[in-house]
């Protein structure tokens, strides 16, 4: 990893709270994709402020959090003090060899030494287990959300390169994907939050980044939507590969066994949107 990635890698415990506020969760329909609707001892990596961790303890799984960050970390202890987190990287997991069912990263996969991350993950996950990644993104196809996006980075929006190393990796098999659509609700606060969150805008110097945030204030208040706020949509980017090398079957994480010659699952279809989505591409500005 070089400097300039490291250095925004650790540039999340300055904005915790922040990241707190202002990003959006995960939907529950994707957290029950990634993971299963069984009880399962889940591992979760990079779990930042516990957005998904969140959604994995209402399903009931048993989760043991890990995050690198200690401030980041602090904010999932304080909301979560009943579930299990541990300050560690990805790249020197805290657990036994084959303890877990599941490993998940939720929008911090990019952020790993990846050819020593996946090997971990290798390590501690149990025969038949699987890895799970998920990122949300920015629907940009609407339009004040893409002039949302030119102000603030859109760099984090192709989530299929930031699972590459996945696809790429000899101990996992075939990749599936699936997308939630979800919304999340801000005003005129939590945008300045979610932008504050974000590494480009957090290793910015002190003047550069209350510039950034001005324009982005501004950009609200001519939007027009005021106190009440608006609805900013997402889409939840998931993925996930089972361990290979273990067992004799290559049985799907969540679904029926298949053999190695059988052609690949449908993904499952998005979450529960109702058809709003097509509603949404309209600018009423």
């Amino acid at each position: 990893m070089d400097d300039e990635i490291l250095r925004h890698a650790r540039s999340f415990g300055s904005v915790a709270e922040a990241y707190d506020r202002g990003r959006p969760s995960f939907p529950r329909e994707a957290a029950a994709w990634l993971v299963g609707r069984d009880a399962a001892v889940v591992l979760e990596v990079g779990a930042g402020t516990g957005k998904l961790t969140q959604q994995l303890v209402a399903l009931g799984h048993d989760v043991h959090a890990t995050e690198p960050d200690p401030e980041m970390l602090a904010v999932l202890q304080r909301d979560l003090p009943d579930t299990r987190a541990t300050r560690a990287s990805a790249e020197e997991l805290p657990v036994p060899d084959r303890s877990v069912d599941v490993v998940v990263a939720a929008q911090s996969f990019h952020w790993f030494d990846h050819e020593r991350a996946l090997a971990e993950f290798a390590r501690v996950l149990r025969p038949g287990g699987h890895v799970a990644l998920v990122w949300n993104s920015r629907d940009e196809r609407i339009p004040w959300v893409r002039r949302l996006g030119r102000l603030i980075g859109s760099q984090d929006q192709v989530a299929s390169a930031s699972a590459e190393p996945l696809v790429l990796a000899e101990q996992f098999g075939y990749v599936e994907e699936a997308s939630f659509t979800h919304w999340q609700q801000i005003n005129r606060q939590s945008l300045q939050d979610l932008v504050l969150s974000r590494s480009n805008i957090a290793t910015l110097d002190e003047h550069d980044r209350a510039a950034r945030l001005a324009e982005v204030v501004a950009f609200y208040d001519d939007f027009g939507r005021g106190y009440d706020g608006m609805q900013l949509p997402y889409v939840a980017h998931c993925y996930r590969a089972q361990l290979l090398g273990r067992t004799g079957d290559q049985s799907e994480p969540g679904g029926p066994d298949r053999g190695p010659g059988s052609p690949p699952a449908e993904p499952p279809t998005d979450g529960d949107d109702g058809g709003d989505s097509d509603l949404l591409l309209i600018d009423f500005r």
